[in-house]
C-alpha cells in the first residue's frame, strides 16, 4: 500500500480497494479472481530479485509461503471484506470508466448517420420520432448563429460566409437542402474567420476572461487581449484540442520557442486577481489568504474546463460526493504554486533583439546629444540623464533611480522598505556612478559616495528612512513643482527630484567620454536649488561634493527660502559630482528637495563659427532621424499570463481550508487517482514549476484520460444543440447529471480521438445529422411533450435565444454598421478615469471603432456594461460552463429604449431608405432571414405609414423572432 495505496498509486495501480485492484493500472487488471496463474500480481511478486518485473523492486520480497497464500486467495475468488478494505463504491461511477464500445456493434448493423442511429434507438424505445426537417431559411439562420454568432449572409440566394452584413436570404419556398449541399454549406461556415470569433466566446466563458483584475482595485490588463486572439486563431486553425489544452497549461515550458504557446498561458491568468491582497497589503495573513484564492482559481479553472471535476469542493475536507481527497486538491495547488500572474514578454528572442536595437539607438542618440550640447554650449541636463536620456531632453519624465539598489523606477513609490543606510549601490545608467541613502551618525561617520570608495564626512545623522526614488521630475506625492514662481515641469524646464534622504553621484569622466573627441575638460555646474515640500516647520539639508570634497552646503532649507542659485566651476579632470539631501533632523516628511534646470556647461562657453554651425545642423538632422527610429521601435509584444517564481513555495494541506492552519509535510505535485490506469504522481518536491505544469498537462491529454474526451465532445454538443448529453458540462461527478445517451457520448469521445482532437471534424459530424436539421417548432399535440418535455431525447431541435453578444452583433450587422476589423486591443466603450479604484463610465457605442464585434470588447470585471448584463452576459468573476437564460421586463425595456438600440434602429431605417425598394420585405429579410407573409406585409406598411420607418425598424429589433435562433 506504500506504493499502491490511498496516497500513492505508481503505474496508476491502487490495491487497497477491490474495485481498483480488479481494474488495475495501465497494464490491465492486477487480480483475476479464480485465476491466480493468470493474475499479474502473482507474476510480479514471484519474479526473481534480479528481474525488473519483481515487486517490490528493492528489498526483501514475499516469502514462498506468502506467495502461496496470495495464490490460494486469488484462486478462491479473491474474497474481500469491504468493511475492512474500505471499498469505495464511488469509483464505479460511469464517468471514471473506460469508454464503452457498445455503440460499435449497433452502428455496424445499422445504416445512416451514426449520430441519428444512436439517437433514434432511444426515441424508438420511448415511442417517439424525429420532427420534420426545418425549412432552408431556418436552417441557414440556425447554422449562421451557431457557427458565426451573426445573421445569415447570402448572395443571389447562395449562402455566403464572407460578407458580414446580410443581403438576401433563401426564399422560404426553396427546396430542402440535399445532403451534399448541406455538407458543403457547413464546411463553408466552418472555414470562415467568423467561426473562431464565435467559438472563442464559449471558451472564454470557461476561462472567465476579462481585461481587468476585478476585486477592489479593478486595474487594467492592457495586454490580456493577446490570449483572446490566441483562442480565436486556435479555433479557426482547428488546432488539435489536446495541443490546445497543453499550450494553455504549460505551453511556455513545452514549446519555449513558440510565442503562441507563451500567449496561451494567459488561460491560467484569465480569472480575477486581488491586487490589494497580493501586492499592497502589509499583512502576511491577508497576503496568504489572497494567494489561496489565486491558486484555487487556477486549479478549479483547469480541472473543471478540461476534465469536468469539481475539485474545489475538497478545499476544506475530502469531497463529499466524488472520490477526491483533500490531499489531492492541495497536491494540485503544488502544481501551480510556482507561478504568479503578470505581464510577460511573448518572445525572448524578440526581447533580446529589441533591447539590443534600443541600446544601440540610445547610445547613438546620447553621443549625438553630447556633441550637439558641446557645439550649442547649452550644457547637459542632469535630470534628463537620470531619466535615461542623453542630457538633451530625450529622457523619460518621472523615470527614476531607486536609491536602495540603483535600479530603474517608473511607477510611483512611497516609503521605501528594507532600507540599509550608507550602502552604495552602483547604477547601470552609463552617466550615473551610483546612489545611496546617507546617515552621518554623529557627524563623524564616513559615507561612501562613489564606486571607487570615495567617502564624504560631515554629513548629519538622519532618520535612515527614504521615500520614492531620485527622479527626472517631481518625486511621488510632491507638494508642488513650483519654486520662486517657476514651474519646473513647463516651458522646457527640468527638475532633478531628490527627496531626503538620498544621494546620487554622476560620473563626469563618462559624460566627457560619451561625447566627441575634444570635448572641453573643464565644466560648470549650475542649478536652482529649492525646497518643494509644504510650508511649515518642514526643513531639509542639501550638499554637493566633487571627488569627495564638499563644495556646497545649505542647512535648514524650507519652502519660504525660495530658490538658491548654484554656479560651481568644477576642477579640470574632476571625476565625480555628488548631490545629497538629508532630512534636517526632524524626519523626512515633506522633504522634497529639487535641483531646477541642473546642467553641466562647458567652461568657458564655446565660440560657434561657420563650420561649427554647419556641423551642428548635420548633427541635429542625424539626431532627429535616430530619435524617429527609436520612437518607432515600440515595445516587445507582451501578454498578461503567468511567470515563474524564483523558487517553488512549499504547499501543505490546510485544516478546514484555513490558510493559517497548515498541517503535515510539504506535498509534491499530484492529481486525481479516480481514473484507473492513470498515475496521479506528477513528480517530486525538487521538480521546478515548469515540469509540474507539463506533467499535469500530459496527464490531462493522456490517451487513457477518458474524462478529457467526454467533457469536450459534450461541450461541443451543448454549443450546437443548446444542452449537453450531460446537462452539467463542468461536473461529470456524482453530483452532476447522468448522460442522456451514454453510448453516443462515448462513441463521440472515441471518434474525437480518432480524428486527432479536431473540433471542426466533430462539429461537422453533429451539424450534418438529421437531428440538427429538425424543426424546433413547439406543438401541444406533439407526442414528445407528454413523454419528454425537456427534450433530452432530442425529438425536435431546441429553440434557443441568442446570447447578449450575438444580439448586439446582429443589431450592428442588420443596421449595416458592423465593423469587421479583427484582432488587437479591445475597443473601450467607456470613459476611463485613473483613481485608486479606476472609474469606468460607459458611453453609447456610436462610432466605427466601437462597432466591432462584441468578442473584441474591453471587458471590465467589476463595472460590467448594464446593457449586456441585462441580456444575461455572465459575470466574468465566475466560471460559466452554461449561460443562464432569463426573461425579464428589463430586457424588453433595454431592447426598446436603450440609446444604442435607438441609434441603431435609426441607422437601420437609413439603410432601408438608401437601398430602395420595398422596405418591409427588405427589413424582414435583414432582421429575420425570411420574407413577410401577406398579413405581416400589410400590417407593416400600415404601421410605417402611421408611425414611420424608424418605428418599424425599432419594432423588428424587439421581436422575439429577432432574438431567437429559430
Amino acid at each position: 500500500f506504500e506504493c499502491h495505496g490511498p496516497k500513492k498509486q505508481k503505474g496508476g495501480l491502487r490495491l487497497d480497494l477491490r474495485a481498483t485492484a480488479m481494474k488495475g493500472g495501465g497494464g490491465g487488471p492486477a487480480v483475476l479472481p479464480g485465476k491466480a496463474a493468470e493474475s499479474p500480481l502473482v507474476a510480479h511478486v514471484s519474479a526473481p530479485s534480479d528481474d525488473d518485473l519483481r515487486m517490490p523492486p528493492q528489498g526483501d520480497g514475499l516469502s514462498p509461503s506468502e506467495i502461496a497464500l496470495v495464490t490460494r486467495w486469488i484462486d478462491a475468488g479473491a474474497p474481500w471484506p469491504d468493511a475492512l478494505a474500505g471499498s469505495d463504491e464511488r469509483l464505479d461511477h460511469w464517468a471514471w470508466q473506460p469508454l464503452s464500445t457498445e455503440s460499435d456493434e449497433i452502428l455496424a448493423n445499422s445504416q445512416g448517420h451514426p449520430v441519428d442511429v444512436l439517437l433514434k434507438q432511444k426515441l424508438d424505445e420511448a415511442g417517439l420520432a424525429f420532427s420534420p426537417e426545418a425549412g432552408p431559411g431556418t436552417l441557414v439562420r440556425r447554422l449562421s448563429f451557431d457557427l458565426h454568432g451573426l445573421p445569415p449572409v447570402s448572395v443571389n440566394g447562395e449562402p455566403s460566409t464572407v460578407d458580414s452584413s446580410p443581403s438576401t436570404a433563401p426564399p422560404s419556398t426553396a427546396l430542402p437542402f440535399t445532403d451534399p449541399e448541406w455538407s458543403e454549406l457547413v464546411d463553408r461556415y466552418l472555414e470562415s474567420p467568423h467561426f473562431g470569433e464565435r467559438f472563442a466566446r464559449h471558451w472564454l466563458d470557461l476561462a472567465h476572461y476579462a481585461d481587468t483584475h476585478g476585486f477592489e482595485r479593478d486595474k487594467r490588463r492592457d495586454h490580456a487581449w493577446r490570449y483572446r486572439d490566441y483562442v480565436i486563431d486556435s479555433f479557426n486553425a482547428d488546432k488539435p484540442y489536446f495541443r490546445f489544452l497543453q499550450e494553455q497549461i504549460a505551453g511556455d515550458v513545452l514549446w519555449t520557442d513558440d510565442p503562441e504557446a507563451v500567449v496561451a498561458t494567459g488561460f491560467l491568468a484569465a480569472g480575477p486577481w486581488d491586487f490589494v491582497g497580493q501586492v499592497e497589503t502589509k499583512s502576511p495573513e491577508l497576503r496568504r489568504s489572497a494567494r489561496a484564492l489565486d491558486l484555487d482559481d487556477m486549479v478549479t479553472q483547469v480541472m473543471t474546463a478540461a476534465v469536468g471535476v469539481s475539485v474545489n469542493c475538497a478545499r476544506c475536507h475530502d469531497h463529499k460526493l466524488d472520490p477526491v481527497s483533500q490531499e489531492e486538491y492541495y497536491r494540485l495547488w503544488s502544481v501551480f504554486a510556482g507561478v504568479r500572474r503578470e505581464d510577460r514578454v511573448v518572445s525572448a528572442k524578440e526581447l533580446a533583439a529589441h533591447e539590443a536595437t534600443k541600446a544601440s539607438l540610445t547610445g547613438e542618440l546620447n553621443r549625438l546629444g553630447l556633441e550637439i550640447a558641446r557645439l550649442e554650449g547649452r550644457g547637459i541636463d542632469l535630470a534628463d540623464l537620470v531619466g535615461g536620456g542623453d542630457g538633451s531632453g530625450s529622457g523619460t519624465v518621472r523615470q527614476g533611480i531607486d536609491p536602495r539598489s540603483g535600479g530603474v523606477v517608473t511607477a510611483n513609490a512611497g516609503a521605501l522598505g528594507e532600507v540599509k543606510p550608507n550602502r552604495y549601490a552602483a547604477s547601470a545608467n552609463p552617466y550615473v556612478d551610483g546612489v545611496f541613502i546617507p546617515d552621518g551618525g554623529d557627524g563623524g561617520a564616513p559615507v561612501v559616495i562613489s564606486s571607487t570608495g570615495l567617502v564624504a564626512t560631515g554629513l548629519p545623522k538622519t532618520s535612515g528612512a527614504a521615500w520614492d526614488a531620485i527622479r527626472n521630475g517631481p518625486v511621488a506625492s510632491q507638494h508642488s513643482p513650483v519654486a520662486g514662481g517657476i514651474d519646473f515641469t513647463k516651458d522646457d524646464r527640468s527638475l532633478l527630484g531628490i527627496h531626503a534622504n538620498a544621494g546620487i553621484t554622476f560620473d563626469l569622466a563618462a559624460i566627457r567620454e560619451g561625447g566627441p573627441d575634444g570635448l572641453v575638460r573643464e565644466l560648470r555646474f549650475t542649478a536652482k536649488l529649492a525646497y518643494f515640500g509644504a510650508e511649515g516647520p518642514h526643513r531639509a539639508d542639501a550638499w554637493i561634493f566633487v571627488d569627495g570634497e564638499k563644495v556646497f552646503e545649505v542647512r535648514g532649507l524650507t519652502r519660504k527660502d525660495g530658490i538658491r542659485e548654484i554656479d560651481l566651476v568644477l576642477p579640470p579632470g574632476a571625476r565625480f559630482l555628488t548631490l545629497v539631501s538629508t532630512d534636517g533632523g526632524n524626519g523626512y516628511g515633506h522633504d522634497q528637495v529639487g535641483y531646477g534646470d541642473p546642467k553641466l556647461l562647458p567652461h568657458p562657453a564655446p565660440d560657434l563659427g561657420e563650420d561649427a554651425a554647419k556641423e551642428l545642423a548635420r548633427l541635429r538632422e542625424e539626431r532627429d532621424a535616430v530619435k524617429a527610429r527609436l520612437d518607432g521601435l515600440g515595445e516587445p509584444a507582451k501578454v498578461y499570463a503567468v511567470v515563474a517564481e524564483p523558487s517553488v513555495p512549499e504547499v501543505r494541506l490546510l485544516r478546514r481550508g484555513e490558510t493559517e492552519s497548515p498541517v503535515g509535510d510539504p506535498l509534491p505535485p499530484g492529481t486525481l487517482a479516480l481514473l484507473a490506469g492513470l498515475d496521479p504522481e506528477l513528480g517530486g518536491l525538487s521538480d521546478d514549476e515548469g515540469r509540474r505544469r507539463a506533467a499535469l498537462a500530459e496527464w490531462i491529454v493522456h490517451p487513457d484520460n477518458v474524462l478529457t474526451r467526454r467533457v469536450i465532445v459534450n461541450r461541443l454538443w451543448q454549443w450546437v444543440f443548446g444542452q449537453g448529453l450531460v446537462a452539467t458540462p463542468s461536473d461529470f461527478g456524482l453530483g452532476g447529471d447522468r448522460p442522456s445517451h451514454p453510448e453516443l457520448l462515448d462513441w463521440l469521445a472515441a471518434e474525437f480521438e480518432r480524428n486527432g482532437g479536431s473540433v471542426k471534424a466533430t462539429l461537422r459530424l453533429l451539424l450534418t445529422s438529421r437531428a440538427y436539421r429538425q424543426e424546433s417548432r413547439f406543438s401541444e399535440s406533439a407526442a414528445g411533450i407528454g413523454i419528454d418535455a425537456g427534450n433530452r431525447l432530442l425529438w425536435r431541435q431546441n429553440p434557443r435565444r441568442i446570447e447578449a453578444e450575438a444580439v448586439r452583433d446582429a443589431v450592428l450587422a442588420v443596421s449595416g454598421r458592423l465593423n469587421s476589423e479583427r484582432g488587437g486591443p479591445g475597443f473601450e466603450d467607456f470613459a476611463y478615469e485613473e483613481a485608486y479604484a479606476p472609474i469606468y463610465r460607459y458611453v453609447t457605442a456610436d462610432e466605427p471603432a466601437l462597432w466591432r464585434r462584441s468578442i473584441y470588447r474591453y471587458v471590465v470585471r467589476t463595472t460590467p456594461s448594464r446593457f449586456m448584463t441585462t441580456l444575461d452576459c455572465p459575470d466574468p468573476a465566475n466560471l460559466t460552463p452554461r449561460r443562464n437564460v432569463t426573461t425579464t421586463p428589463l430586457q424588453s425595456l433595454a431592447l426598446y429604449n436603450n440609446d444604442f438600440m435607438l441609434r441603431q434602429a435609426r441607422y437601420f431605417a437609413e439603410r432601408l431608405e438608401a437601398e430602395g425598394g420595398d422596405p418591409v420585405a427588405r427589413g424582414y429579410v435583414l432582421a429575420f432571414g425570411r420574407a413577410p407573409n401577406e398579413e405581416e406585409a400589410a400590417l407593416a406598411r400600415e404601421f410605417i405609414e402611421r408611425e414611420g420607418l424608424f418605428a418599424f425598424c425599432r419594432a423588428l429589433f424587439n421581436a422575439n423572432e429577432f432574438v431567437y435562433v429559430d
